[in-house]
Parts: structure tokens; C-alpha cells; sequence
């Protein structure tokens, strides 16, 4: 079962508007290269974990597909990689660097989402 912080994040995250996903996807794109490959890698939650947010991702984000992808032919999928990817990490956080988690979650930060302290 998902914890309270990470079932949060996935809400809101999910109900944001479309060009704030965008902007998301496009910050994470941003910084694959400053050790966001790696974060991502290292943010690697059970499967069962893994599953249960793939299911509340794609659950929210699949009523808004036409919206998303009228905003941006793809943004639909990419929407759910930008929110899978920090939910990940908000879902390993007490695994992670202070620096993995960060490069993981600030899309979001920058869009003043709530995301909860590292627990390193």
C-alpha cells in the first residue's frame, strides 16, 4: 500500500493543468542530464508498489487523455512518465541521496506542488 505523502503527490500531480504537465515533462527532460538517469534508476520501488502507482496514475490520467493530448499530440503519455518518475522517488525517498531525490521531484517543486522532505 502506498504511503499518505506519495497517494497526495499523485493526486494533485494528476489533476494539474495540461501545460503545467508539460512544463513538468519538459523540466525532467531537462535534467536527465544532471544525474536524473541515474536518480531514476536508483528510484526503483517494489513491484507491488510499482504497480499500484502505475494503476492511480493511469486511473486519473486516462478520463484527461483527449484533453492532453489536444494541448500536445503525446503529452497524454508523457504526463504519466513525468508523475510516475517522482512519484518513485517520493515512494523510495528514505533509499535516496538528498541529490537523487531532488533531481526527481523538482519538475514538480518548480510547480509548487507539495512534495514531502527527503527521508534519508
Amino acid at each position: 500500500m502506498l504511503d499518505t505523502e506519495t497517494t497526495r503527490f499523485v493526486d494533485a500531480a494528476t489533476a494539474l493543468p495540461a501545460a503545467a504537465l508539460e512544463a513538468a515533462f519538459e523540466s525532467q527532460l531537462d535534467l536527465l542530464g544532471e544525474g536524473g538517469n541515474e536518480a531514476s534508476d536508483a528510484a526503483g520501488p517494489s513491484a507491488s508498489a510499482n504497480s499500484e502507482l502505475d494503476h492511480r496514475i493511469r486511473a486519473a490520467l486516462l478520463p484527461r487523455a483527449d484533453e492532453l493530448d489536444e494541448h500536445r499530440i503525446g503529452l497524454h503519455s508523457d504526463a504519466r512518465t513525468a508523475i510516475s518518475t517522482a512519484a518513485r522517488a517520493i515512494v523510495t525517498r528514505r533509499r535516496l541521496t538528498p541529490e537523487q531525490f531532488t533531481v526527481l521531484v523538482t519538475p514538480f517543486v518548480e510547480l509548487d506542488l507539495d512534495i514531502p522532505a527527503h527521508a534519508g
